[in-house]
């Protein structure tokens, strides 16, 4: 099924988003997946979690993010045509404390279905981020809800399609984009459907077995794998070490003086080599 919503403004991009071109490209997956679009909305994973979840999968892509966030409430700078955000919302069965480690799964599809189509760059920064070189290059946000026994998870993904002048000093950071990364670079539509392929077959593993049949494949992947960072906790202190893996759980596994802890809430302040 597809809806496509169209609202009176203008948009700038010249490769729009068209629901029916997204169910195209899936081929396969088409009938597995519910795809809308939306000209703008706050947040496509706000919206996913204020209504229930069927049977099916549902995507929900926008061309303008007026609230995009990522974790810890950051704000996603996006402008229309320049990145894809969108949102996958699906049932679980797996409990809420049962989910961590999701986001990493989802970070092991996009990060696969990237180096895939040729980003062979592309990396993963615990516990959400897509880098590449260093610079961010997309967020993975994942969101629940818990209603009628049921277990809803919204995976909302944005990624950076063609650089944006000046956006690395605006935002004192250094930001990557596809169009940097990827020679041709594909249509977004194509894009988004290979990205949702991806998340769709991480979300059913995840939903089987947990992270441990991606938990190997993550670390391959780990932008930070035997570098010495410092980590600043939930109570503000901050925690160096020897960046080893990730636990069973999700948890960033980090050597110390004190030796091996396992981190579940942090954020990575600085890294380098060992």
């Amino acid at each position: 099924m597809i809806r496509t919503e169209t609202l009176t403004m203008n948009s700038a991009a010249t490769d729009p988003l068209d629901a029916a071109t997204i169910v195209a490209a899936l081929g396969a997956r088409s009938g597995e997946l519910h795809v809308e679009v939306v000209e703008a909305c706050a947040s496509t994973n706000a919206r996913l979690l204020e209504r229930a979840c069927g049977e099916r999968p549902v995507l929900l892509a926008a061309e303008l993010q007026t609230a995009g966030r990522g974790r810890r409430g950051r704000r996603w700078h996006s402008p229309r045509g320049a990145g894809l955000t969108f949102s996958i919302a699906r049932r679980m069965p797996q409990p809420v404390s049962g989910l961590t480690g999701l986001s990493l799964a989802a970070g092991v599809a996009v990060a696969r279905t990237l180096r895939g189509m040729g980003a062979v760059a592309v990396a993963l920064k615990w516990p959400n981020d897509v880098v590449a070189g260093g610079a961010k290059l997309g967020g993975i946000l994942v969101e629940t809800r818990f209603e009628g026994g049921q277990t809803q998870v919204v995976v909302g993904l944005g990624i950076n399609y063609r650089a944006i002048p000046g956006l690395d000093r605006r935002l004192r950071r250094r930001i990557a984009a596809l169009d940097e990364l990827l020679e041709p670079l594909p249509a977004r539509n194509v894009l988004l459907a290979r990205l949702a392929a991806g998340l769709l077959e991480a979300l059913e593993t995840f939903a089987a077995a947990g992270l441990a049949p991606l938990r190997t494949e993550w670390e391959a992947m780990h932008a930070h794998a035997g570098q010495r960072i410092r980590v600043r906790l939930a109570n503000g202190r901050v925690l160096a070490g020897t960046a080893t893996g990730i636990a069973r759980d999700g948890a960033l596994q980090l050597r110390t003086r004190r030796g091996l802890q396992e981190i579940h809430s942090a954020r990575i302040v600085s890294a380098r080599a060992a």
